[in-house]
């Protein structure tokens, strides 16, 4: 127990036995409470600026928008948010995304109860909480360079079954231009073809089908 009184938890995720599965292991702890909930971005940032939390606990899949987006508005908004990703998405590009949008931890829905508690109170303490097996993976793709927006997109499009004359009609550029984009997503994520440059981009979480 914080002088304050209990560590102050927020959830968001629109799925309500998770939240209430979430909410008994929190309110189980002697030191912590849950005191606001919300199933969608929207509702997350007005409901953050009524209960102001301690620590909030953000999925990163919710129905109007992104995880992402409504962590970048309750930042902008309130600097000092301290907020934990809590996500079945493990990949790189998706970790390295949260981190930048101002995440202080990512964890996984499939952790422990006890994990979810000591990152909670390692949060509030003012640190960082990242598993370690995460960590490496964040670590292993550093140094790669990443795609640009446009790569992104051709992508996304690659993944959707779309063929590079397709593509090009899509985002009004030449065949050639498209051509060009492939091989360099190709080269960028060490993938031999097309098939395995989509497989590499949902595995780490640059794209989601």
């Amino acid at each position: 127990m914080s002088e304050s009184g209990p560590i102050r938890v927020f959830c968001v995720d629109d799925h309500p036995m998770l939240r209430k599965g979430i909410a008994t292991v929190i309110n189980d702890e002697p030191d912590m409470q849950v005191v606001g909930e919300a199933s969608n971005a929207q509702e997350a940032v007005e409901q953050f600026r009524k209960h102001r939390p301690d620590v909030t606990l953000m999925d990163l899949r919710l129905p109007d928008t992104s995880g992402i987006e409504a962590m970048r508005a309750i930042q902008a908004e309130f600097p000092g948010a301290r907020i934990i990703v809590v996500t079945t998405f493990e990949g790189d590009a998706e970790i390295q995304r949260a981190l930048e949008a101002g995440a202080h931890g990512y964890l996984l829905k499939n952790m422990p109860p006890d994990e979810l508690v000591a990152s909670i109170r390692h949060v509030y303490a003012g640190k960082k909480r990242i598993p370690s097996q995460l960590a490496a993976r964040l670590a292993e793709h550093l140094s790669d360079e990443a795609l640009t927006t446009r790569e992104v997109e051709v992508l996304r499009l690659l993944a959707e079954g779309n063929r590079n004359l397709e593509i090009a009609e899509r985002l009004f550029v030449s065949e050639k231009t498209i051509k060009a984009h492939v091989q360099h997503i190709m080269e960028k994520l060490g993938a031999k073809d097309r098939t395995q440059a989509v497989a590499v981009g949902i595995r780490r979480g640059i794209i989601h089908l």
